[in-house]
């Protein structure tokens, strides 16, 4: 099992209904709204980096109110 986290910039407002909806995603173990330089932080789950970085491209980064992103791979 391979576990990453990525921060996301949120459009203004939208924070609260981003992690809602990444909270009912498979993939992801948590979404919290967070203070500083970006607005969101997620935790994912997945068999491999390939899993994760699907569930990232595909569920994550289309959904509205989405900047950018940074992932960082957990490596124990």
């Amino acid at each position: 099992m391979v576990h990453a986290y990525a921060t996301i910039d949120t459009a203004t407002g939208t924070a609260e209904g981003i992690c809602q909806t990444l909270r009912d995603t498979d993939g992801v173990v948590e979404a919290h709204v967070i203070a500083g330089d970006f607005d969101v932080m997620v935790e994912f789950a997945g068999e491999n980096t390939q899993e994760i970085l699907a569930t990232i491209t595909e569920s994550v980064r289309p959904l509205e109110g989405v900047g950018a992103t940074r992932t960082y791979v957990c490596l124990d």
